[in-house]
């Protein structure tokens, strides 16, 4: 099934609830053609209210029905999403500028965490153990923490949607989305498809704003709203976990990253670029562990360089409905800007472009090789989040480990080696979460997936994504004497 812009904005507004009590709506924006897509209700701190009490209400039904349940509905609602993968991945086209074909493969990617909780749902164990006491048995349950507000990010609206609700419907919480501005409409036919399989009122819900502050307010007040899931940027993480102390709620935050790839004198030259291509210029580069910076031995930079210019070279920009397009348009004007600017920093300090380098108008900018990059430019600073790749040169192993792990970031690092002792040491030095060896897109529902330092708190995916909506609740028995 497909859609067109037409086709979303009579759904979006047709489906909806009532829409918001103060009936405002806002538009959604294509960045592609920087023209209206949809238009969803903006909502008020009465809204958000009312789908808190919602999802309470629901919770004190939901925590208690079987395992077995649970599971078959998840697995009824991965059935959904596969059979509107069309259909979901034209929301995520239009509404965030990612190609339809990397579109396809995000909703499959998603779909995935809603397969993986609906087993995991069934499998979620206890433990008893010994006593001192002849006379008592104690044991260990696990029980869903309560209300969840998600709080997920436009560069995959729907992957960090089912990453985060699956495991929390699975372990008996009951969760409300609040999706990024940019990109409601991925987690709208989420929730219908929901709905559809038949997900009971209340235990999943999206609410729209384009005040996210205001709405976040209100659940963050709530004592009730017993955990916060964030995927965003640092300094939004950061006040957010603040917020969240006053009402002491669980908290996992997938923040910001800085990703290192090293390519090490052995590395297959050709294979290595592929997996750089990979990691780099997926969704234009706007992904949290797309590799910010490149350090290949110096023995082969050269080499590297070349097959790296080739194939960026050949990367066709372009509307990101055609099949043919590998990349598409940066999300807003300001994700163009900043990619401008750590462009222009970079060589107004030195380094040279290989190829591309320049906004191409609209919100597009050409996929861009740089060398010579060195410490004190801003893009080895910030996360660039657009299709830049820097490469820098290292002489010696403790050299470019030093330099992989000076950043406050900690979420994915990657290298390429034929050699064994170097792959495993250097991945063992790695101060990250995630390291891809040889491989460039090393995520996958069942791994655990999750930062250190600056790049956030607690894990998503596998067993440990369910473990972050679940409490140990200990009980002793005391039987009658012998």
């Amino acid at each position: 099934m497909t859609t067109t812009a037409d086709d979303v904005k009579a759904w979006t507004l047709a489906s909806l609830p009532a829409g918001s009590a103060n009936n405002q709506s806002y538009q959604v924006i294509n960045p592609a053609t920087q023209q209206a897509c949809a238009s969803v209700p903006d909502c008020s701190a009465a809204d958000a209210k009312k789908l808190a009490d919602a999802s309470v209400t629901a919770f004190d039904t939901w925590k208690h029905t079987s395992a077995f349940h649970r599971s078959q509905l998840l697995r009824k609602w991965f059935d959904r999403i596969v059979s509107g993968a069309n259909e979901i991945a034209q929301a995520i086209s239009s509404e965030m500028g990612k190609p339809i074909k990397e579109a396809v493969g995000e909703v499959m990617y998603a779909a995935g965490f809603a397969e993986w909780y609906a087993e995991e749902a069934k499998r979620l164990y206890g433990e008893t153990f010994a006593s001192q006491h002849e006379n008592k048995r104690l044991y260990a349950t696990r029980q869903p923490v309560g209300p969840v507000y998600a709080v997920t990010p436009w560069n995959f609206p729907a992957a960090m949607i089912t990453r985060k609700v699956a495991p929390a419907l699975a372990a008996g919480c009951t969760v409300i989305v609040k999706p990024a501005e940019q990109s409601p409409l991925t987690a709208l036919l989420l929730e219908q498809y929901w709905r559809e399989v038949g997900g009971p009122e209340g235990t999943f819900q999206v609410i729209t704003s384009n005040n996210p502050a205001e709405i976040s307010g209100v659940f963050f007040q709530d004592r009730r709203i017993r955990k916060l899931t964030f995927t965003g940027s640092t300094e939004v993480g950061v006040l957010l976990y603040r917020q969240s102390a006053e009402t002491m709620k669980r908290v996992s935050l997938e923040l910001g990253g800085h990703a290192p790839f090293i390519v090490f004198a052995d590395a297959d030259i050709e294979r290595a670029a592929e997996e750089i291509m990979a990691c780099k210029f997926r969704n234009a580069g706007q992904t949290c562990v797309c590799t910010n910076r490149i350090y290949v031995h110096r023995s082969i930079s050269a080499r590297l360089i070349d097959a790296l210019a080739t194939r960026i070279s050949a990367l066709r920009v372009g509307d990101p409905a055609d099949e043919g397009t590998q990349i598409g348009p940066l999300v807003d004007e300001q994700g163009l800007n900043k990619v401008r600017e750590h462009v222009e920093d970079a060589v107004g300090r030195g380094a040279r472009v290989v190829v591309g380098g320049q906004a191409l108008g609209g919100l597009y900018f050409q996929p861009t090789l740089l060398c010579d990059v060195a410490p004190g430019m801003r893009i080895l600073e910030e996360e660039t989040f657009g299709p830049v790749a820097p490469i820098l040169e290292f002489d010696t192993t403790d050299e470019v480990v030093a330099a992989a792990n000076d950043t406050p970031y900690g979420l994915a690092a990657y290298l390429w080696t034929r050699d064994l002792d170097t792959a495993h040491r250097v991945s063992e030095r790695l101060d990250y979460g995630i390291v891809g060896i040889n491989d460039g897109a090393p995520s996958t529902a069942q791994a655990p997936f999750g930062g250190v330092k600056m790049s956030g708190l607690g894990r998503e995916g596998g067993v440990w994504g369910i473990q972050e909506y679940l409490d140990t609740k200990f009980v002793s028995v005391a039987l009658a004497p012998r």
